[in-house]
């Protein structure tokens, strides 16, 4: 299973459009991806894909009551699907989950026993059968360092980072590399870094620097396309179908964006072997997976 964290450091850089347009090109291409945010604020991946009307719901199934060992039901039930993509709902009580397991950790050690707070992703997932189930496991944590964040790559192991090609990037580029090795030793794990992808490309000599200096795999460089992804979330939807049903007329640099996005599924698939069954030409709207 191919299986990664779309983080970056730096916040407004496309991180959770980025994620959503990936899972979708996973689906598109007969894999089947499970996305799972982890983001405490609303404007998340589950409003992306208008699958969080359950949000504000205290009596609500949720993640984070399988994390802490107190669900309602089976984790299957949590599952909601847009798009071809599976997603586990962000829900408010993902804004007390440091607290929650805090409380599950002092309890364990109450008892002499041992609880890692950043493995009780993985362990839910595992549980739940997720590898024999998915191809692919995306996760989008919020940019802040948090329990969130570091649960995510305990669970995926891998990161793809968007870089937004400005003064600010620059300052999150300059750490990447860092950034990855911290997580390693925080979590004692191995961390990779399949890919870096730049957003919002001007092309200007600026821009072209930020993204000479970036030291991971760049597979693609995606450019500035504010209206298309602002009408994703107007539309909640990914690009692809936004510009399929949403768009009156077809744009080819939008069509080559999709494009992109096919390109750097399958370039993170590659990284992992792992093979779709039915890979489109890059940016085809219509499809069979």
């Amino acid at each position: 299973m191919l299986s990664y964290t779309v983080y970056s450091e730096a916040g407004g850089v496309g991180k959770t459009s980025l994620t959503a347009n990936l899972a979708a090109a996973h689906a598109r291409a007969g894999l089947k991806p499970l996305v799972v945010p982890l983001d405490p604020q609303d404007g998340d991946l589950s409003r992306l894909f208008g699958v969080d009307d359950d949000r504000a719901n205290s009596d609500a199934d949720n993640l984070v009551r399988h994390m802490v060992n107190a669900p309602k039901g089976p984790f299957e039930s949590l599952v909601r699907t847009a798009g071809g993509v599976d997603i586990i709902p962000e829900h408010n009580m993902l804004s007390d989950l440091s607290d929650h397991l805090a409380r599950e950790q002092k309890k364990a050690e109450d008892f002499g026993d041992a609880y890692n707070i950043y493995a009780q992703l993985q362990r839910v997932l595992a549980d739940a059968g997720i590898a024999d189930h998915y191809d692919v496991l995306i996760c989008d944590p919020p940019a802040t360092e948090s329990d969130h964040l570091y649960n995510a790559i305990y669970a995926t192991r891998n990161l793809v980072i968007p870089v937004e090609p400005s003064a600010k990037g620059e300052a999150s580029v300059e750490g990447l590399e860092e950034l990855a090795t911290n997580f390693a030793d925080k979590l004692n794990i191995e961390v990779g870094v399949l890919a870096a992808v730049p957003n919002g490309f001007k092309n200007t000599n600026d821009q072209r620097d930020v993204i000479d200096a970036i030291e991971f795999p760049t597979p693609e460089i995606i450019g500035d396309r504010t209206s298309m992804l602002e009408g994703c979330w107007r539309k909640q939807c990914s690009a692809f179908q936004y510009v399929q049903e949403h768009r009156s007329r077809q744009r080819d640099y939008e069509i080559e964006t999709l494009a992109q996005y096919d390109r750097i599924a399958r370039y993170l698939e590659n990284e992992s072997d792992v093979e779709a069954p039915n890979p489109p030409e890059p940016g085809t709207l219509e499809v069979d997976a």
